[in-house]
Formats: structure tokens, C-alpha cells, sequence
């Protein structure tokens, strides 16, 4: 992986893979900062992030604050539940004026609410799906 550009991330959310885009973006020169309700979860990050932990409710505005949301170039949503998700994206980009935002939508049926609110979106699900089918050799409907 090539060493990207400084950006300056929120990630709420330090799950499996909040934890794993954590460290990345760290690594290869990205501020980060991860926001998680969970202390052993921002504990459980390797030495390698090098970045700010926030133990906090994703949805509370002073914990976004905290974050210094305003200053940031994306936030990334990575919890594991679709509302928190949803929430805290509209916020940013409503409320904080982050000009990315990427959210986990881990139920398909979910999506087009997402990209209503202009927000861009990962599913762990269609992708699991999408990579099932194709070494299946079979295109998605």
C-alpha cells in the first residue's frame, strides 16, 4: 500500500473494521481519530495507530465535537448498527459540513436511504455476496 495524502479522518465505530482502517490510515500518513463507545475496543488497537481514541457515543454532539469533526476531511461510519450509521453520517455532512462521508450499511435494503442523503456506502454484505457469486463464476442480477 502506497503511503496516501494527509487527510484528517473521524472513524466512528473500532470494530474489526474500524480497527483495521484505524491503523492503516495511520500508518500511511493519515490523523486519524476513532470514536468508540467500547474503551477495550480503542484499547485493543495495535501499537502501529498512531492517531487519537475518543471513548464516547458516536451519536453525542459534544463527543463530535471532541472529535473536531468541523476540521475533518471524511468520516467514516463503520459501526455495526445501520441507524448509528445513518445518524452520525447526515450530521457530518449536514450539521459538521465534512464533504465525505462513507457508511457501513450492513442491510442491503438500507442503501437507497444512504445515497439519498448523498452518502457514499460500503456493505460488507453485498460485498461478501458479490465475491461468493463471482468465484462461483456467476455475474449478480
Amino acid at each position: 500500500m502506497k503511503r496516501t495524502e494527509s487527510l484528517y479522518v473521524v472513524i466512528a465505530g473500532c470494530g474489526r473494521i474500524g480497527s483495521i482502517v484505524a491503523t492503516s490510515l495511520s500508518v500511511f500518513g493519515s490523523n486519524v481519530v476513532v470514536i468508540d463507545a467500547d474503551e477495550t475496543a480503542l484499547e485493543n488497537l495495535p501499537e502501529e495507530f498512531t492517531g487519537f481514541k475518543i471513548n464516547g457515543d458516536v451519536t453525542e454532539i459534544s463527543i463530535l465535537k471532541e472529535a473536531r469533526l468541523d476540521k475533518a476531511d471524511v468520516l467514516l461510519a463503520l459501526t455495526g448498527d445501520d441507524n448509528t450509521n445513518f445518524m452520525v453520517s447526515t450530521v457530518a455532512k449536514r450539521f459538521f459540513g465534512v464533504k465525505r462521508v462513507i457508511a457501513r450499511v450492513n442491510d442491503p435494503s438500507n442503501e437507497n436511504i444512504f445515497k439519498e442523503f448523498d452518502i457514499e456506502i460500503i456493505s460488507p454484505t453485498r460485498l461478501t455476496a458479490m465475491s461468493i457469486l463471482r468465484e462461483l463464476g456467476v455475474k449478480e442480477a
